[in-house]
């Protein structure tokens, strides 16, 4: 894979990389950036696996399953009752 450079512009993170640049924690805004895109990849990876697991674990459930319409049923009354709590609370 090849580099190439790019132009940034980071708003209120600035400070949060000159601090690092400052500390001495890293020596160029690029580790920086690089360092954050692997934390990135790290984040996403630890999501998509307990994704992966939730969803494992909701295929495994031995329980029976409910029908949309009874699910849909539940929700739009739960909605109903939301709506009337926050009427009443208005």
């Amino acid at each position: 894979m090849r580099s190439r450079s790019i132009t940034l512009t980071l708003g209120k993170q600035q400070s949060s990389i000159d601090a690092r640049l400052e500390s001495g924690e890293f020596e160029s805004a690029s580790e920086v950036v690089r360092a954050a895109l692997r934390a990135l990849d790290r984040e996403k990876e630890i999501l998509d696996d307990a994704m992966r697991a939730k969803l494992r674990e909701a295929m495994d459930d031995p329980r029976p399953s409910i029908p949309a319409a009874k699910v849909f049923a539940q929700l739009r009354a739960f909605h109903e009752d939301q709506v009337k709590a926050d009427k009443r609370g208005a």
